[in-house]
């Protein structure tokens, strides 16, 4: 059985906090408002993990906007997707992982609309074997279900003469590489998968659990899961 490298893929393949600001900045100059206020766009964005429908609340409250929520919301999508960007290093990584005979999967959290817009802009969709997000899963990280599914998708849950999903033979040779915590690293814990956590630059925030590896970035973590034994 081949091993499987799940990834997330908000700020672990895409740098999707970069792309928030750059929309910010767009937002502000549009509507010839002050430039300095990107700080507190991008604290009350979370990470992403601010809902976006009161973000923009928020920002009509605090602006005094007469537009419609839709229409933020619609200029906010399209301009997130024209931003989004997947570095060259990261494909390559990706490519590097796919000659040493690893099969690629991505679970996300999030819109189905949105993340699969990214996937397909980026070009992530040629460079992985499947892609699992939370929407049309109706399963959501940390879950193990959502994980067990990506690897129904990339041809390897279900094989071997494991009794329960959680016993099956691919769980040991899978890693899941990703930023958030919560999601990505607790998740993989109860999934029973090795885990690598991207620090960028982060202290790491939990008591209760943690990951198997921490890496500075995505390139450094697919080279720490390709330098690790193939089962623990």
């Amino acid at each position: 059985m081949p091993p499987l490298l799940l990834f997330d893929l908000d700020n672990t393949l895409i740098d999707r906090n970069q792309a928030f600001r750059g929309w910010a900045r767009h937002f502000l100059r549009t509507r010839a408002l002050p430039q300095e206020d990107l700080g507190w766009l991008s604290t009350l964005d979370c990470g992403g993990y601010f809902p976006r429908e009161a973000l923009m609340r928020a920002a009509v409250a605090r602006y005094g906007l007469r537009v419609s929520l839709e229409s933020l919301l619609d200029d906010y999508a399209e301009t997130m997707i024209e931003l989004i960007d997947c570095p060259e290093a990261h494909c390559a990584a990706l490519r590097k992982a796919r000659a040493a005979g690893w099969t690629l999967g991505i679970v996300s959290n999030g819109s189905t609309r949105q993340q699969q817009a990214k996937i397909e802009r980026t070009g992530l969709d040629g460079l992985v074997d499947a892609w699992v997000i939370s929407e049309e899963a109706n399963y959501e990280k940390p879950d193990p279900q959502i994980f067990r599914l990506a690897a129904d998708r990339c041809g390897l849950a279900g094989q071997g003469t494991a009794n329960t999903w959680a016993e099956e033979e691919w769980t040991r040779s899978t890693w899941m590489v990703g930023d958030h915590a919560p999601a990505d690293i607790a998740g993989a814990a109860v999934a029973g998968l090795r885990s690598v956590w991207l620090d960028h630059g982060r202290p790491w925030p939990e008591l209760g659990y943690h990951p198997t590896l921490t890496a500075a970035g995505l390139p450094e973590a697919v080279d720490e899961v390709l330098a690790a034994p193939l089962v623990p």
